[in-house]
């Protein structure tokens, strides 16, 4: 089984930090994002993962250093969420695909999505949830989706509106329809395979923990309720609750009358200085915070 993660995007939200670190390498309680879906998708059962980068993707290349049966994909040139997995289909065999977003953080279960997908034999898969801040997808009485972002609107065979998780799985030969070497969005290829009389499902996620991580706020926010044990942690991050909620200390320059309150996560080799105060901060590796500054709810990042 092969998967796809989506790695190349600009991540113009949570600017200025993304001209420091593309955001699926933005560190959670510490290890890079990208390196824990990752493990989590191996630990799932598939063989070989492509990753694309284009935004500084030299970062991206040093990240899957030691990764094994990893792949890769770099972009001359931004090519959108469906130019990506167009330029990937090489890679990519008869079976069907996981994609998945890099800038997610959440529990939804790959090997039941993937069963699921194979047991229905529709073309697409989508992991839907209801999530009214997205809620922009249409399907029917039977989760079989009927369209996107509004172009449902005065048809009569939709029951309910649900958002994309960014998961999903595909037949490789959809790819197709997407012309080579171009930007191209992969929810357009979505709409033209239905247009086609393609079937695209839903897979409707329920009881599990989802978010993009879209905002400096949503990133400060998963922080506050990893630490604070309000949603699960994966394994690798499991040996961090002993630490809770300082974390990182020990790896730290940290000097005298620093106060720490509420909640914090300093990198390695990160420098607090004399009378800092940090509340609700994340301290990316290396990153300095001057003597008696006072970082609340805020993300600190090397010069």
């Amino acid at each position: 089984m092969k998967a796809m993660i989506l790695a190349a995007g600009l991540g113009t939200r949570l600017l200025p930090f993304t001209l420091k670190r593309p955001k699926p390498l933005f560190p959670i309680l510490n290890k890079p994002l990208l390196n824990l879906t990752i493990n989590r998708i191996r630990n799932s059962g598939f063989s070989e993962i492509i990753v694309n980068g284009h935004h500084l993707r030299q970062q991206i290349k040093e990240a899957l250093q030691h990764e094994t049966n990893c792949i890769l994909q770099e972009e001359e040139k931004i090519l959108g969420t469906g130019g990506g997995l167009r330029m990937a289909l090489p890679h990519f065999n008869h079976e069907p695909v996981l994609v998945v977003n890099g800038d997610i953080y959440h529990t939804v279960d790959y090997q039941e999505v993937y069963r699921s997908h194979c047991e229905s034999k529709a073309d697409v898969t989508l992991v839907l949830h209801d999530y009214p801040r997205f809620n922009d997808v249409a399907v029917d009485e039977r989760l079989m989706v009927t369209g996107f972002n509004g172009s449902h609107e005065g048809h009569e065979n939709w029951n309910k509106l649900l958002a994309f998780t960014g998961i999903h799985v595909l037949k490789p030969d959809v790819l197709r329809i997407i012309p080579s070497d171009t930007p191209y969005c992969i929810i357009e290829c979505y709409r033209k395979l239905l247009e086609q009389g393609g079937s695209i499902r839903a897979h409707l996620a329920t009881d599990h923990f989802w978010t993009d991580m879209g905002t400096p706020e949503d990133y400060l926010k998963l922080h506050t309720d990893l630490l604070e044990q309000k949603v699960p942690l994966y394994d690798e991050l499991s040996i961090v609750l002993a630490e809770a909620p300082f974390v990182g200390i020990e790896n730290a320059s940290i000097a005298k009358d620093v106060k720490l309150l509420d909640w914090a996560c300093i990198g390695k080799g990160a420098t607090i200085g004399a009378g800092a105060t940090l509340q609700r901060t994340v301290v990316w590796d290396g990153a300095l915070v001057p003597a008696g500054s006072v970082m609340k709810d805020a993300i600190v990042t090397p010069a």
